[in-house]
């Protein structure tokens, strides 16, 4: 054992496959959403499944706008920031909420 400094932290490819993460969540929660709207539609639109459909559109802009800027964080500092608890608590939300239209449209 040397007694020299410890060696500095190589982030290696986190940052990117973090980012690739936030893309894949985020096709995800498009598919979701299209078939959502697909199933709100399905046999003629009802005032309900419209405006669930839309609810889960909005949720979906709100949960692309947070991983826009996620994705923009870790591409901007080789060594990016942590994700705040608030921004954490914002994606959970949205992604939870639009599971709740999607079941609240199939049931």
């Amino acid at each position: 054992m040397s007694g020299g400094p410890p060696p500095e932290r190589d982030p290696g490819l986190q940052p990117e496959r973090t980012r690739l993460a936030w893309r894949r969540t985020t096709l995800a929660s498009t598919v979701s959403v299209v078939l959502a709207v697909k199933a709100a539609l399905h046999g003629g639109p009802s005032a309900s499944g419209i405006v669930a459909g839309a609810l889960c559109c909005v949720l979906w802009l709100a949960f692309l706008l947070l991983a826009h800027r996620r994705i923009h964080a870790l591409a901007a500092a080789p060594n990016p920031v942590a994700l705040t608890a608030r921004h954490a608590a914002a994606a959970v939300a949205c992604a939870v909420a639009t599971a709740v239209c999607a079941v609240v449209l199939v049931v």
